[in-house]
């Protein structure tokens, strides 16, 4: 789990995992101290992790954050086993509210100045198909939240029209993609 916070996804894992390793930036409070953490840098080339270590390795809503999501993904990449999974979520640049924020603010929603210097890398769908097919990942999956916020309000679209238009009714999105051996 890269940028895993306080650990948060572990329980989500915990049916499917026999073990769960944390690496971040800080240790927050809140991990689980059972398990395994490693603090690194996270925009630097090398984790203090063996590459090939990792059945599944998961970056939820980090790599935005990166100054480099080239060389994060390609980290990422080395610490999965051949045929090992990647699975990387970012913010949705193309969705109606950032594509509405673009327009009437200049910049996408996630990436207003109140969220600078945390959210430093805007990136599209087609940005991470390219970093999947440049790190060597096959079978490359990408699938959107399906919720989404209505511009101008706090209320969310209704679930089911956004199943209709998942790529500009959801906030987030998600690729999947596998190491080759």
């Amino acid at each position: 789990d890269v940028g895993c916070g306080g650990g948060a996804l572990w329980p989500l894992l915990r049916e499917e995992f026999s073990t769960y390793c944390g690496i971040d930036a800080v240790l927050y409070d809140g991990f689980p101290s059972t398990h395994e953490f490693h603090l690194a840098d996270l925009d630097r080339a090398e984790w203090p992790i063996a590459p090939g270590q990792a059945d599944l390795v998961v970056a939820v809503e980090t790599i935005e954050h990166m100054e480099n999501p080239w060389a994060f993904m390609r980290a990422l990449v080395r610490i999965a086993k051949p045929g090992g999974w990647i699975v990387v979520t970012t913010p949705n640049q193309l969705s109606g509210l950032s594509l509405a924020t673009l327009i009437a603010k200049r910049r996408f929603s996630a990436f207003q100045d109140a969220h600078y210097p945390a959210h430093r890398t805007a990136l599209l769908e087609s940005d991470l198909r390219r970093l999947a097919g440049e790190t060597g990942l096959g079978h490359v999956t990408v699938v959107y939240s399906e919720n989404g916020r209505v511009p101008l309000t706090p209320w969310h679209y209704p679930r089911a029209m956004a199943r209709l238009f998942p790529g500009v009714l959801s906030d987030n999105l998600m690729l999947m993609g596998r190491k080759t051996a």
